[in-house]
């Protein structure tokens, strides 16, 4: 067997009818689906729920969950914010400043553009408090080739002492450190 793509992902929501509004307005996804059951198909227990399923580009399917009779959403509270999130790509840095400033006068608070050498990057959270992130990818055939050549070291590495291994460094030597200023300060490794 083989994968060929995700179907859909599916995460938990407060409102349905709010979430795919906002997924709508912000995104630019289309609506294309709703289910709705009183009892789940998977277990037979009765727990009523609305299924929602967004288009998130070529066949990528977001999906959501709004179940009423369920406590109130929570979070890990041992996982940082930045940690789970759900990454989309868009096609060019200035589609980042875009939707950047059109989230910002939405009264969406944005982190970023931050330049991670392969990709650029904004974050910000959707009504639920899911964190999102739009990547415009930059990187060079050169850099994803050196990547490619270590990706087994560092991990076998990473397994064996939990520390960060340095087969990649060169990824963050000279980029700013974030809240400095625009000159900035570099970050460097010795």
């Amino acid at each position: 067997m083989q994968i060929q793509r995700i179907h859909h992902v599916a995460y938990r929501c407060r409102d349905a009818k709010e979430t795919v509004d906002w997924y709508v307005r912000h995104l630019g996804m289309q609506f294309v689906l709703a289910i709705a059951e009183d009892q789940v198909p998977s277990t037979g227990a009765p727990d009523p729920y609305m299924h929602v399923f967004l288009d998130a580009g070529q066949g990528n399917i977001l999906a959501f969950f709004e179940i009423p009779a369920a406590p109130p959403m929570g979070r890990d509270p041992h996982t940082p914010d930045w940690v789970q999130h759900l990454a989309f790509k868009v096609d060019s840095e200035a589609a980042l400043h875009e939707t950047r400033a059109r989230l910002e006068t939405a009264g969406v608070a944005v982190v970023g553009v931050t330049d991670h050498t392969l990709f650029k990057s904004i974050y910000f959270f959707d009504p639920n408090g899911h964190r999102l992130e739009l990547a415009a990818d930059c990187a060079t055939d050169e850099q994803m080739q050196k990547l490619d050549a270590v990706k087994w070291e560092m991990l076998e590495e990473w397994s064996r002492t939990r520390r960060a291994p340095r087969h990649a460094a060169w990824m963050h030597e000279m980029r700013p450190v974030p809240g400095n200023s625009p000159a900035g300060v570099m970050q460097g490794r010795a």
